[in-house]
This record gives C-alpha cells, sequence and structure tokens, in this order.
C-alpha cells in the first residue's frame, strides 16, 4: 500500500486503522527502520510476529508505539518528574526508552524484569495511523540483521508480504535502528546506540 509520507491519504489510513482493530499485522514505516506491528489487545497478531521473528512471544522485545506521551501512566508506573521531562525532551523522536510496566500491561507483553519499551516516532504516517487509532500499537523490529534491503518496501513486500496483511511503502527507509536507553534504574543507561543522540 503506497502511502505519501508527508501527506498520508485519510482514506488509507482508515484502511489500516480497521485493520489494526481486526488483528491485522502491519509492516510499517518509522523515522528510524521499517518495523512490524499489531494492536496491544491483539494476541493472536502478537503470535504471529513472534512466529515471523522467531520467537516465543514472552520473549519477544516489543515496545508500545505511542502518538505522545498521555498513555504513559496507563502502561506504566514510577515516572517521576525529571524522567518525564527527559521523556518530553527527547520524543517525538529515534529513541525506544525501557521502563517499568504498569498492572494494565498484559503479562505476555512485559518482559521478564516487568519492563516495557516506549517509542513516539517522529513520522507522518506512524502519528496518522496513531491518532487515528486512538490507542497504541505493539511494534518491533523486523527479524534479522539490520540489512540494506530492509530499507526498500518492495523487497520488504517481497521477503513478508506473505506473512502479514499490509506492507506500507512510505519511501525508503533508514538503516540505523532506534537508540536505547533503559530508565528503570537512577541512571539511565544508553543499552544500544543508534539514531538517537541521547542527552541526559
Amino acid at each position: 500500500m503506497q502511502i505519501h509520507p508527508e501527506n498520508p491519504q485519510p482514506r488509507l489510513i482508515k484502511q489500516l486503522v480497521e485493520c489494526f482493530l481486526d488483528g491485522g499485522v502491519i509492516i510499517y514505516p518509522t523515522d528510524t527502520v521499517y518495523g512490524i506491528g499489531c494492536s496491544i489487545t491483539a494476541h493472536k497478531a502478537i503470535e504471529r510476529i513472534s512466529f515471523i521473528k522467531h520467537l516465543d512471544p514472552h520473549k519477544a522485545q516489543l515496545s508500545f508505539i505511542c502518538p505522545n506521551l498521555s498513555n504513559l501512566s496507563e502502561y506504566t508506573k514510577s515516572i517521576d518528574t525529571p524522567l518525564y521531562r527527559m521523556l518530553k525532551n527527547h520524543l517525538p523522536g529515534p529513541f525506544t526508552f525501557i521502563l517499568p510496566a504498569s498492572k494494565q500491561v498484559p503479562k505476555m507483553l512485559q518482559s521478564k524484569k516487568s519492563t516495557i519499551g516506549l517509542r513516539v516516532p517522529d513520522h507522518k504516517i506512524c502519528q496518522f495511523i496513531l491518532e487515528a487509532l486512538h490507542a497504541p500499537i505493539l511494534g518491533a523490529s523486523l527479524p534479522g540483521e539490520m540489512v540494506e534491503e530492509y530499507t526498500d518496501p518492495e523487497i520488504i513486500d517481497e521477503k513478508f508480504g506473505n506473512q502479514v496483511d499490509i506492507v506500507i511503502d512510505g519511501g525508503i527507509g533508514g538503516m540505523m535502528p532506534s537508540t536505547v536507553v533503559d530508565c528503570t534504574t537512577q541512571e539511565w543507561t544508553i543499552i544500544r546506540q543508534g539514531k538517537g543522540n541521547f542527552e541526559n
């Protein structure tokens, strides 16, 4: 599905939202690399993503892709003022922040340490989908190494098109993933340096 990266067509955004609500799995562009995602309540879709990534659903590293920080208190706990201020300074942007999960996060979506990853991509297509959906989506990176072919939606479609419901063509994607920052300890720690430059 070709979507304009700067002016996403409302009709196509509506189709994507309906697909997510029906439990679909979609490959979509972000401000870093193309990702794979589904609704946070679609358990079968979560299992499909885990199968595509060759992972146990309970061990899959899935992030909550949110339109902004308004959902923060629903899915996380222990967010103090300095942490909130830091998140606000860096998001939307090319970061994944590891945060303590609240009790509202289903057990199958939590890591062993009861944490979740939070992403607010600075990408028009993502933002339009999330705003129309009125809810976060679950997102993950495509399986395998970050290779050049994952920047081209046509090649992504050839490789994964028969395993997902929709592959969005939002133009050539990036090659560098998000910077991952662990915020569950007093000292915030970069656990993967990616596109984002993190500053305390």
